[in-house]
């Protein structure tokens, strides 16, 4: 059975370098805010919401790669 990797979304960092609290991410991409801070607060997840990763990748206007840095596979 193989199992899942975990990931980590690098919202703070790509708000940080806009200048962008994280009300201001959720405001900007419709994703909810506390969405959006459980996104950025946790240091490894294995799952997300797709629709939500979809909002926040238009929204920073970066590629997934950009967004999720894979951390145990």
């Amino acid at each position: 059975m193989s199992s899942m990797g975990l990931v980590r979304l690098r919202i703070r960092e790509l708000a940080q370098e806009r200048g962008w609290t994280l009300k201001e991410v959720s405001n900007r991409s419709g994703v909810n805010y506390s969405t959006v801070k459980t996104y950025a607060a946790s240091s490894g997840m294995a799952m997300a919401d797709i629709s939500a990763l979809i909002r926040l990748l238009k929204v920073f206007e970066v590629s997934i790669e950009d967004l999720v840095e894979v951390i145990e596979e």
